[in-house]
């Protein structure tokens, strides 16, 4: 797929240097070429569940619970919305299935904030990068019928034999013909910063810098940065941020896990103006369904 040149493009252009460690081409003042989301000039938080924080409740032969069972608790949180992971879903999902989990949600008062999919763009031309392709745009007509305005993706790996400057090109081609695919929908893809080339701040923002749709921004995960100032990285990303999932711990670079300081947190988003869903994401080995509604608490009596 072309690129647009425009001024952003430009601009950004003339700053592009390696980021060796991410494994993708940063711009050395990206945050000067990127615009950020207009927002209106006042915070607005609404909270929401990620159903991956129920991963063990709703797998296993045959699972615990259902993604209904989910929904029910989110309801009996308080929760203005639920996250629906795409991992727990019926294979084959059917539309009948999707409807009929749309309507549990309306009946409940409940949002779907959003959709979250696995996907990789880092695949060269072939079988395997048009499944990934077709699997994002699956869950694109499935978010649209869910009534979800956004889908966290993610942008892949370097696979092996591809240069660094060939992997950032498959990674911005792919998001960039499914931003297009998505625009049609009326649904935002939104990049978490999650491993590989966003493994940095640098290396999320050289993707969101290059990917040329208004149907695209970041998925800021607070957990995702185990760097020595993961709170300036997520300031740096947080302008461009479509939807935050919370983590309830952030790893340092010896993978300790400290406790999030979700005043903090809250602060960098009032910062950035930040107006849409917080997702609580439980990610820790306690029983979901008595550690959320504690989390759930704090993140309310913090986020104000």
């Amino acid at each position: 797929m072309p690129h647009h040149i425009n001024r952003r493009r430009f601009f950004s252009s003339c700053a592009t240097s390696a980021a060796a460690a991410a494994g993708v081409w940063a711009s050395t003042d990206s945050a000067s070429a990127i615009e950020p989301i207009k927002r209106n000039g006042t915070h607005k938080f609404k909270f929401s569940l990620a159903a991956y924080s129920y991963r063990d409740l709703l797998t296993g032969d045959p699972p615990q619970l259902t993604l209904f069972d989910f929904v029910d608790d989110c309801a009996k949180m308080g929760l203005e919305g639920t996250e629906l992971t795409s991992y727990y879903f019926p294979e084959p999902t059917t539309n009948d299935y999707v409807r009929k989990l749309k309507q549990h949600c309306f009946k409940l008062g409940l949002d779907v904030s959003g959709t979250a999919i696995r996907c990789d763009f880092g695949y060269p031309a072939g079988e395997e990068r048009q499944q990934q392709v077709d699997w994002v745009k699956r869950w694109i007509e499935y978010s649209e019928v869910l009534g979800a305005p956004v889908i966290r993706i993610f942008a892949g790996y370097q696979q092996e034999g591809v240069s660094p400057e060939k992997s950032h090109s498959l990674f911005v081609e792919g998001m960039e013909e499914c931003c297009d695919y998505a625009g049609q929908h009326g649904i935002h893809l939104a990049l978490e910063n999650h491993g590989g080339p966003t493994s940095t701040a640098e290396g999320t923002l050289a993707l969101v810098r290059d990917v040329q749709s208004p149907w695209f921004g970041v998925n800021l995960d607070t957990g995702n940065f185990p760097s020595s100032d993961p709170y300036g990285d997520l300031a740096q990303l947080a302008p461009y941020a479509l939807n935050v999932q919370l983590k309830v711990v952030i790893p340092d670079p010896e993978e300790k896990k400290n406790p999030s300081d979700f005043p903090r947190l809250a602060q960098i988003l009032r910062d950035a103006d930040y107006r849409g869903y917080v997702v609580l994401e439980y990610e820790e080995s306690g029983d979901p369904r008595i550690e959320c509604p504690k989390y759930i608490a704090q993140i309310r009596e913090a986020f104000v």
